[in-house]
């Protein structure tokens, strides 16, 4: 089975949210896409490949 990571957890990871609550919030603004499609779950399991957008800003997914 593919590694996942949870939408919040890759926001801070990738220095787009400083904290939880930033992401949350950030999520919960419809500010985010994933794979072109608005993401209010902050729990939506991301595999690599995936594509998250915010606020313009592409970023995508790679395994590790």
């Amino acid at each position: 089975m593919a590694e996942t990571i949870k939408l919040d957890q890759f926001l801070k990871l990738a220095d787009v949210a400083g904290t939880g609550g930033q992401a949350k919030l950030l999520i919960l603004s419809g500010r985010v896409k994933v794979n072109g499609v608005v993401e209010t779950r902050r729990g939506r399991k991301l595999r690599a490949g995936d594509r998250v957008e915010v606020d313009g800003e592409e970023l995508i997914v790679v395994e590790e």
